[in-house]
């Protein structure tokens, strides 16, 4: 949004147990940086705005590996790689997916009863994290980001806001 204009949602007022606070926290945060990256101008969503070359897409692509990392047991080989996007993924591309591994980790999530059982996944000789661990990182991952995202967006074409 150009001029500096601010569009700010509020975090979750949350009620009840843990799960729910936690959940509703990712959930706001995930909603925030899709919101970032989804209007974002072309070809400037997918220019390095800093030195360490991170990008607006390049961040929203890097989370999706994060949610299928931690919730879903997928294997990254290459983390630094997963900040980059391929020429030929279009921002909607890269939202879908992203809406994408959310969607399947909050499957896996409405499983879990338990906040301190381990998490449900296939990653055979490694063990799962807990699921109050996966949450709280994620939480934290997608915060950081979030963060992140908010300082390039603002720089591309001044959008403020959450």
């Amino acid at each position: 949004m150009p001029g500096g204009e601010r569009r700010d949602t509020p975090p979750p007022r949350t009620a009840g147990g843990e799960a729910e606070v936690l959940r509703g926290f990712l959930a706001y945060l995930r909603t925030s940086i899709a919101a970032k990256v989804e209007d974002a101008p072309e070809p400037r969503v997918r220019e390095a705005a800093v030195p360490s070359g991170t990008s607006l897409l390049g961040l929203l692509h890097h989370l999706t590996s994060v949610e299928r990392a931690i919730f879903l047991g997928e294997e990254v080989a290459d983390w630094q790689a997963t900040f980059q996007v391929s020429p030929s993924d279009t921002v909607t591309d890269v939202v879908t997916r992203y809406r994408e591994a959310v969607r399947r980790a909050d499957e896996v999530l409405d499983g879990c009863a338990d906040l301190g059982a381990p998490l449900p996944r296939p990653r055979p000789g490694r063990p799962a994290p807990s699921v109050r661990w996966a949450l709280a990182h994620m939480i934290e991952e997608t915060g950081r980001h979030a963060g992140h995202a908010d300082i390039i967006r603002e720089l591309i074409d001044g959008a403020t806001g959450r």
